[in-house]
């Protein structure tokens, strides 16, 4: 069984970029984004509501402060701070999820806070303090082998392996930058494909041609990616019919 996770409420005001409603009838998971690079009260509040009425999972996609830079900046943020700012997001986002009768299930970083984590000791040891911070023990998402899946075991969370449909791999098992060219892969049957041997095979073929053992609880489809609900529709009916039960990770 695998879950299939997505990046949700990543609007803001009058302005909209992914298709919550579409994406809730397809995705297991919703990564909703908590204000910081994306969302705001009034998002997170609707999309918590899509989310509990079809039974999907609510995580709290956190993020550095970088609105204008929509998360993917690299910031240095004082491990304090930022474990204060990430429990923040959680608390707000946690608000609404009991308001619409479910709860915060899981936290995931976003963009250049979930790559640096992959590294950075530090900055993977206060994600997991911000969530220690917020209460509970909430199941951190990152990728195999990273700093934060470690962090997150040793203070006795849930470290939940992901996977990227719609990403370029390293031959290392990291993703490549999206400062780089086709670190999106945006090619609806490439994605399929992926999918599948992500999903079924456990594996993904690297920039260089090599094949990347990446052993992953869940799978992630890019809200943002141009027809990202189509997408997923197609990935989640590809791997019902290889077999895979698709299903929340908690």
């Amino acid at each position: 069984m695998i879950d299939l996770n997505a990046d949700l409420g990543e609007g803001f005001g009058r302005w909209t970029l992914t298709d919550d409603e579409a994406l809730l009838s397809v995705v297991t998971s919703a990564n909703v984004a908590c204000g910081f690079h994306a969302g705001d009260p009034s998002v997170m509040r609707r999309v918590c509501d899509l989310a509990a009425e079809r039974g999907v999972r609510i995580g709290a996609q956190v993020s550095y402060r970088d609105l204008a830079g929509f998360g993917r900046r690299a910031m240095d943020v004082p491990g304090e701070e930022l474990a204060c700012e990430l429990a923040y997001q959680i608390g707000a986002l946690r608000v609404f999820a009991q308001a619409a009768g479910a709860r915060v299930a899981y936290v995931k970083p976003h963009g250049a806070l979930y790559n640096r984590t992959v590294h950075d000791a530090e900055q993977a040891a206060a994600v997991v303090a911000g969530v220690r911070l917020a209460g509970g023990s909430l199941p951190v998402l990152g990728l195999p082998g990273s700093r934060l899946l470690a962090a997150a075991e040793e203070a006795g969370l849930t470290a939940v392996p992901e996977a990227f449909a719609d990403r370029a791999y390293t031959p290392e098992g990291t993703l490549v930058p999206r400062r780089e060219a086709n670190a999106v892969v945006t090619d609806e049957d490439a994605v399929v494909r992926r999918a599948l041997a992500l999903g079924v095979g456990g594996a993904v073929e690297a920039v260089d041609g090599t094949t990347v053992a990446v052993a992953a609880r869940s799978l992630c489809v890019h809200g943002d990616t141009p027809g990202a609900a189509r997408i997923a529709a197609r990935v989640r009916e590809a791997l019902e019919e290889a077999g895979v039960e698709v299903g929340a990770f908690t």
